[in-house]
């Protein structure tokens, strides 16, 4: 069933239903089990959850897949896992989440056939029209504003970029990096789907009442626009 929030939701028709999408990081977690962050944040009402540990090893990182996937299916809402065609598949998530580093879009679509949603992370709009081409279901794109998790990518990309991204694709785009509730429909009024966030929610003192307000924030826009 697909919430009032997602009715007329511009990714739908990409398989995507969801406007929040949020990228864990246990090491954000202020000590707390990620599982339980997840727990909060599901209860706060997301639909899209992204397990993206990367210096976990394989089995680690499977059976923390397998631990999301009960608690996601038990809320209705979809797990991505990033980077690893293979334990998103063995562990019936919902997609996968690809960066330049990983497989191609492509051959992940051989692999996994038509039904694994995969997501990708962009960071210029070339990018993005070669993981939509490749036959990507939508993009984060990013960062948009300073944020410590992306100093590696340079300075951040700004307003003026997410805007050219989102009129370029016909695949839903999410704005990353540094997303707060502040800048939330700055964002959004650029033409993005919906909004991907790490620390904003990983890291709050209470992670349900971040996602409900950033949730309100997101519908609040919808209806205004």
């Amino acid at each position: 069933m697909i919430s009032d929030l997602c009715k007329g939701h511009p990714g739908l028709e990409f398989g995507v239903d969801f406007s929040l999408y949020l990228i864990t990081d246990r090491c954000l977690t202020e000590g707390r089990p990620l599982v339980d962050v997840v727990r909060a944040v599901l209860d706060g009402g997301i639909k899209a959850v992204q397990l993206r540990e990367k210096d976990l090893g394989s089995r680690e990182m499977y059976l923390l897949a397998l631990e999301l996937r009960e608690l996601t299916y038990e809320y209705g809402a979809k797990l991505f896992i990033n980077d690893r065609v293979d334990i998103a598949m063995s562990v019936r998530a919902d997609g996968v989440h690809l960066g330049v580093g990983s497989i191609p879009v492509a051959e992940a679509r051989k692999l996994a056939g038509p039904n694994l949603l995969i997501g990708y992370s962009s960071h210029s709009t070339d990018e993005a029209r070669r993981a939509e081409a490749d036959g990507a279901n939508f993009v984060t794109f990013g960062p948009v504003y300073q944020t410590p998790s992306k100093v590696s990518y340079g300075e951040p990309l700004g307003g003026l970029a997410l805007k050219e991204v989102c009129q370029s694709l016909f695949i839903p785009v999410f704005a990353l990096g540094g997303i707060k509730p502040a800048n939330v429909a700055q964002v959004l009024s650029c033409g993005a789907a919906g909004i991907a966030l790490i620390s904003a929610i990983i890291g709050a003192v209470d992670p349900k009442k971040e996602t409900v307000s950033l949730l309100k924030t997101i519908e609040e826009h919808a209806t205004n626009t």
